[in-house]
């Protein structure tokens, strides 16, 4: 089977830059990406390509080459879907606030309304792609719906989950470790169906690097994927607590672990704590799998990894209440960095917002700075924890155009997000503007302790110096 025309329900973080690179390796094919948020399409419309609604390095020159060429953004989705010889679904599930497995299970509403939708409008056989972050044997239910309620056409289901990370997602599609594609590999139409999209990556992707599977192993990998990089990320910050007390410098610890060819160096920085709309929901719905066939053991072990992180967001703010003689209220705190990591301007679970709501129930007033996150979003973000009230929240937190703005006449400082242009600053300059003494938290180890000794702040960083 040929592919000529694919299309993407979900023009979000995952499905906007994924199809966005297709259309630019594969100018044959024409990829639409849909979503009922016109807002967001509009955003993916803009003349201007700088003001695409996901900021990721080099996205928008990939989006300025193919738009309008192979391109297209649009809220017509059952066009789109008429037109498709491949549908990749792309949409969000978040975790359930609601019903059975509350606070852990996959919501997989958007998914069965979009399979609900497929089977609608598809006139013609079909390629169903599960591109978003889902739980196992969820294929099952998306083929029970497509076969059961549409007009008779044959569907294949296949699951191709990502391995983005986002401030790299454009480096990490161009040129990924691997392309897992999942699916019915008994049958000979499944194994057309997998060939189908395995030609598609086949455009720029050694074929070394495309791995074929069955459905149920290729949802369970991504799973497992980010569940593996999230315990290494706790891991380290366990072990920076113990630093701490024991006057061992973390980073130190970190190499001498991470030169040992049996772990690797990566995912050893210590920090505030992990963020994104992945780890903590894909840690979750895989406690919540194992749960509910009864392994107790396992979903212990995995929940211990969202126990540590949340763990350390507390500790930091903690201890910047405790550095500050105890008392925060009334202090000017400025956040430098609101997105969850450089390089994005996603906010997702970010650290930023746990410490900010945590300096909030302290009575303190705080100013942030993100170089690429609106305050809108930074006032969203506050609001959706449902602390504090929205007056309250806007009357003490105020958000500034600049981190020289955000520092001045503050009682301390907090580095948040590991934005390269932070270890840049006139940090000399900042310091003169505080109020003395100056504090400065480093929650992302961005800065060096010669840099802060030669400066003269007070300072903090996570793991000690």
């Amino acid at each position: 089977m040929k592919i000529k025309n694919i299309c993407c329900i979900g023009a979000g973080y995952v499905g906007g830059p994924t199809m966005a690179v297709i259309a630019q390796k594969c100018p044959e094919i024409n990829v639409t990406v849909v979503d009922i948020n016109e807002k967001r399409i509009v955003a993916w419309n803009d003349e201007d390509v700088e003001n695409i609604p996901i900021y990721e390095p080099g996205l928008s020159d990939i989006v300025k080459e193919a738009r309008g060429r192979n391109l297209f953004f649009s809220t017509d989705v059952d066009a789109a879907i008429d037109k498709a010889d491949m549908i990749f679904i792309s949409v969000n599930t978040p975790t359930k606030t609601y019903g059975i497995g509350k606070g852990m299970a996959a919501d997989l509403k958007f998914i069965e309304l979009c399979a609900r939708q497929i089977a609608r409008v598809s006139k013609n056989d079909k390629i169903v792609v599960e591109k978003s972050t889902l739980p196992v044997r969820t294929a099952e239910a998306l083929k029970n719906i497509l076969d059961n309620t549409g007009n008779g056409v044959n569907f294949q289901i296949l699951s191709n989950p990502e391995f983005l990370a986002e401030g790299t997602a454009v480096q990490d599609l161009q040129n990924p470790d691997r392309i897992l594609i999942g699916g019915d590999i008994d049958t000979a139409e499944g194994l057309d169906a997998v060939q189908a999209l395995v030609d598609v990556y086949a455009h720029w992707v050694p074929e070394e690097n495309i791995l074929t599977t069955n459905v149920w192993s290729s949802e369970l990998s991504k799973l497992s994927a980010n569940a593996f990089l999230a315990q290494r990320i706790s891991s380290i910050n366990a072990m920076s607590e113990l630093c701490e007390k024991t006057g061992a410098d973390v980073d130190e610890v970190a190499k001498a672990v991470g030169m040992d060819s049996r772990i690797g160096p990566k995912f050893l920085k210590a920090s505030v704590g992990f963020g994104g709309s992945c780890f903590q929901k894909d840690i979750l719905n895989l406690v919540y799998i194992s749960k509910s066939f009864g392994l107790t053991e396992v979903a212990d072990y995995w929940e211990q990894v969202i126990i540590m992180n949340d763990h350390q967001k507390r500790r930091f703010a903690s201890n910047m209440v405790k550095t500050l003689y105890n008392t925060v209220s009334g202090k000017k705190i400025a956040i430098l960095g609101w997105a969850f990591k450089k390089d994005t301007n996603d906010t997702r679970e970010s650290a930023a917002i746990y410490v900010t709501d945590y300096l909030l129930n302290e009575q303190a007033d705080v100013v942030v700075y993100d170089p690429k996150v609106k305050a809108e979003q930074i006032y969203v973000d506050l609001e959706y924890l449902g602390t504090h009230s929205s007056e309250e929240i806007r009357n003490r937190v105020k958000v500034v155009n600049t981190a020289e703005e955000a520092c001045k006449d503050a009682h301390a400082v907090s580095i948040l997000t590991e934005w390269d242009e932070f270890k840049n600053l006139d940090w000399k300059a900042i310091y003169e503007n505080m109020l003395k003494p100056a504090f400065l938290f480093d929650g992302r180890r961005l800065l060096d302790r010669k840099t802060k000794e030669e400066i003269g702040f007070e300072f903090y960083s996570i793991g000690g110096y």
